[in-house]
């Protein structure tokens, strides 16, 4: 167990990391850790084989982690009497594994034998039982990053539920104007309407800025705003880690910059890496949101940026799908497997944490809710025995 990302031997992180997804740059791990975003403590799992090192896990430690932040507004309603009468009833220690601010990976080299998945869940469980985290969870990992687990996970007495999905925009355009041609007929509309809107308002102009030091005080505001409406809050990024992203040249990274005169009234910060590009965070001014299509705008302009930095895909947050549909993203399905380190509240959250779960993924989908079957896996396959303890 390492304590931090720079403890890792120089280079291995660059060497294992996905090359094309920015939110798992080296520079973005330190600047969680540097920051007070959610988590209590970070820490890093490695399994060694011979000489060298054969996987690499990230965790996050919540002693504390706040229930109701974390489920759906239908199911935040329903815990408002206990969150009143009852607050520490709702304050639940959590080991989540993967990346808190991205899709879930375990870092190998090459592939790995079974014995090597199997110390990696056995050390995960025995730092949560270590630390007093009952529940552990591997949080958004694709059925793909999950298959090689499997096994290990099945013992363990991990059960699994789909997540809400990626957004990705595939690219390959000459041009921001073919991106748009190559929308079907009704989205592309939609897309030139609210472009005219925006272009409406003479007050406003579009920047995108790579040092934008002066700025991160507005930024926080804005982002602040959007955070005040959103239906979930596991991490909540601060100053701290905005200035730390800012400052690490290690870090390719753009800020989408909307301004009403010289006031910032939007933002979406984007992150690169390879042919990769996020739309990691953004912030509104409600004010002047909704009419002047502020949400639309920074995201078509960063989709303008990708294309022209090379990108061949572009990833946004796991919220707001209907406009990122209609921007042309496909849903990318992820997955959490979940457990408790003690029988009786594993069998607990077996049972009540799907319906819920379920509930609140149809809720932020809607009309877009793809088919998810129980298991990542597919219903043909052996499943290996679940452990019994």
């Amino acid at each position: 167990m390492l304590s931090g990302v720079e403890a890792l031997p120089p280079g291995l992180w660059e060497r294992l990391a996905p090359g094309d997804d920015p939110m798992w740059s080296r520079s973005l791990f330190t600047a969680m850790e540097r920051s007070r975003i959610g988590p209590d403590a970070y820490s890093y799992l490695v399994v060694r084989e011979d000489a060298g090192v054969a996987a690499v896990l990230p965790l996050c430690l919540f002693r504390e982690l706040r229930l109701d932040d974390v489920v759906g507004p239908r199911e935040r309603r329903l815990l408002a009497p206990v969150r009143r009468l009852f607050p520490r009833l709702l304050r639940v220690p959590m080991l989540f594994c993967g990346n808190l601010l991205g899709q879930g990976h375990v870092l190998v080299d090459g592939s790995p034998p079974p014995e090597v998945w199997r110390l990696l869940v056995a050390g995960v469980l025995d730092l949560a039982r270590r630390e007093r985290l009952g529940t552990v969870v591997f949080k958004d990992f694709t059925a793909a990053g999950l298959a090689p687990l499997r096994a290990a996970l099945d013992g363990a007495g991990f059960f699994f539920l789909p997540s809400l999905p990626d957004t990705e925009l595939p690219l390959g355009h000459g041009s921001f104007e073919e991106y748009l041609t190559a929308l079907p007929a009704r989205p592309r509309r939609n897309a030139r309407s609210k472009i005219r809107k925006f272009r409406a308002h003479p007050e406003l102009r579009t920047e995108v800025r790579e040092d934008f030091a002066d700025l991160l005080p507005e930024m926080l505001g804005l982002y602040r705003q959007v955070m005040d409406r959103a239906d979930q809050t596991l991490e909540v990024l601060d100053a701290s880690f905005l200035a730390a992203v800012h400052a690490d040249p290690g870090l390719r990274r753009r800020l989408v910059a909307c301004f009403e005169g010289e006031r910032l009234v939007a933002f979406l910060l984007c992150l690169f890496a390879g042919t990769g590009a996020t739309g990691a965070r953004i912030g509104l001014d409600y004010r002047i949101a909704h009419q002047a299509r502020l949400y639309h705008n920074v995201h078509y302009a960063a989709i303008r940026l990708a294309i022209e930095t090379g990108c061949d895909r572009i990833r946004f947050a796991q919220t707001a799908y209907r406009p990122k549909v209609e921007l042309g993203c496909e849903l990318v399905e992820q997955w959490y497997a979940m457990t408790h380190t003690r029988r009786l509240p594993r069998a607990v959250l077996r049972r009540l944490l799907p319906p819920a779960l379920a509930a609140a993924r149809t809720a932020a989908l809607g009309p877009h809710l793809p088919p998810a079957g129980a298991d990542p896996f597919g219903p043909d396959e052996e499943r290996s025995p679940r452990a019994t303890s």
